[in-house]
């Protein structure tokens, strides 16, 4: 696995990556563990345009981290269901102790002209980006609020991703631009209520 020349130990840390069976998701997961961290790869096992594929792309990194001497499980919840994102959270509390870092990629595309997006490409785009984003983050913040009332600032992070997309816009991705600027919006408003009063961390990626 790739290395960071003077990064930090995270032999400590459990991270939560979503949509990490593929793509910058894994490539997060991978350094992550790389550097000592536990980290729960949850992906529902669909392509980016949403086909299910043959085998869980998660257990197939897990595998590879895991041969590499890393830490990892598989999680294959969906992040659009607000049980299935508290399944997530519980179960990286269960297996390894602690949630320390959500990174929350999970995504989808339905690229379409505006004069052509169906309601179904507009709804199923806003679900898996922005209703996921959030599920996992409510869910998150839940277990970092109860943890700061007992023991005081949390020494963690939320990381959100957003698109240049989403910042500046893009032709045919009504449905991702507008998604990915909400998920902005998101990690900004986080960070005013996570970090003064919990000591949590927001940011987003784009």
């Amino acid at each position: 696995m790739t290395t960071v020349a003077n990064a930090r130990d995270l032999s400590d840390r459990v991270y939560v990556i979503t949509g990490a069976g593929r793509g910058l998701g894994a490539s997060y997961a991978k350094l992550a563990a790389s550097l000592g961290a536990k980290v729960v790869v949850n992906d529902l096992g669909r392509s980016l345009h949403g086909e299910q594929m043959a085998e869980s792309p998660a257990e197939q990194l897990v595998r590879e981290i895991q041969e590499a001497g890393g830490t990892a499980v598989a999680d294959t919840h969906d992040v659009t269901d607000f049980e299935g994102a508290r399944a997530l959270i519980d179960n990286a509390v269960q297996r390894f102790g602690s949630v320390d870092v959500l990174i929350n990629n999970a995504g989808i595309l339905r690229d379409r002209m505006i004069t052509n997006m169906s309601p179904e490409e507009w709804d199923e785009v806003i679900k898996v980006h922005l209703r996921g984003h959030y599920c996992t983050t409510r869910h998150a913040a839940a277990y970092w609020k109860d943890k700061a009332k007992s023991s005081g600032p949390v020494d963690a992070a939320l990381i959100q991703t957003t698109s240049i997309a989403g910042l500046h816009g893009q032709a045919g991705q009504a449905n991702y631009a507008t998604a990915k600027s909400g998920i902005a919006t998101l990690a900004h408003i986080a960070h005013l209520e996570l970090n003064q009063r919990l000591g949590v961390r927001s940011y987003a990626i784009a």
